[in-house]
């Protein structure tokens, strides 16, 4: 006894339908028989004979493209370190 029998696929379909509920039951089954569907043309696309592909073609290298240059930049000119300030002398607070 296999999966035919009528018995068995009503005991599926009503627990399919507790499971599932009225409302997505419909939508599985649909996307079931897509996929099936599916198999089926695949299965058979694989029997067909093969259509011979032309061999494979690398595209053609890229062309590098062209570096440009900025013009050269002049270095800013070197100052020398400035003297440091000499000391200035204090004078007394009384004005002596």
């Amino acid at each position: 006894m296999g999966i035919e029998n009528p018995v068995h696929l009503l005991f599926i379909a009503a627990v399919a339908l507790i499971v599932l509920g009225p409302k997505r039951l419909p939508e599985v089954a649909k996307a079931l028989g897509h996929g099936i569907r599916e198999f089926r043309d695949a299965v058979s696309q694989q029997d067909a004979p093969h259509v011979q592909q032309p061999p494979y073609t690398p595209p053609p290298a890229a062309q590098p493209e062209p570096v440009v240059q900025s013009p050269p930049v002049q270095p800013a000119p070197v100052q020398s370190p400035a003297a440091p300030p000499e000391p200035v002398a204090q004078q007394p607070a009384d004005g002596r």
